[in-house]
């Protein structure tokens, strides 16, 4: 394969890493803790569902491009320019996913928020026309915590990616 080819590769896996680690650190830093300021709980739960939904979505289509980029640029190189940064990126993308969600579900956060959050367990209806006096502000916020804490881990562990990313293409270059 070409040099060409595994460059771009390497390119596209490196910019989706830094998406994805901006994404979550956005998450973290600013977008969750605004929910903070809105008026009702109602608002709140409706707003943090929609936001949780649109940035899981998201933030999957950029770990699957990252890993599947880096992954092949690490199985297309010449055997002698296979650095195992490509395999330690790509395995550090896909643990922002499920492995950290997996270590909070440990803890048990995941499944005390998970109706929080409005996520449809196994045949279960989502319920989001429930009226003010049926949702528990302090469970909400407690929700809103929760996933905060989630995607700064997420951030934590797709930044060491990228940064060893970001080394390891200089170290290419040079």
């Amino acid at each position: 394969m070409s040099a060409g080819t595994v460059f771009i590769f390497k390119f596209v896996g490196t910019v989706s890493v830094g998406l994805l680690t901006g994404l979550s650190a956005t998450l973290s830093a600013v977008s969750l803790p605004a929910l903070l300021s809105l008026p009702t709980a109602l608002t709140a739960r409706q707003t943090l569902t929609d936001l949780s939904t649109r940035s899981r979505v998201f933030s999957t289509y950029l770990r699957h491009i990252t890993t599947f980029s880096l992954f092949s640029a690490y199985l297309l190189s010449p055997r002698r320019f296979r650095h195992p940064y490509l395999l330690y990126v790509s395995l550090f993308t896909a643990a922002s996913g499920p492995g950290v969600d997996y270590a909070f579900s440990t803890v048990g956060s995941e499944e005390r928020h998970g109706r929080v959050l409005g996520e449809v367990k196994e045949g279960e209806q989502r319920d989001l026309e429930a009226g003010p006096e049926e949702v528990n502000g302090e469970e909400v916020g407690k929700g809103l915590q929760s996933m905060k804490a989630r995607e700064g881990v997420r951030a934590i562990v797709a930044g060491i990616g990228f940064a060893m990313s970001v080394v390891g293409i200089w170290g290419d270059g040079a």
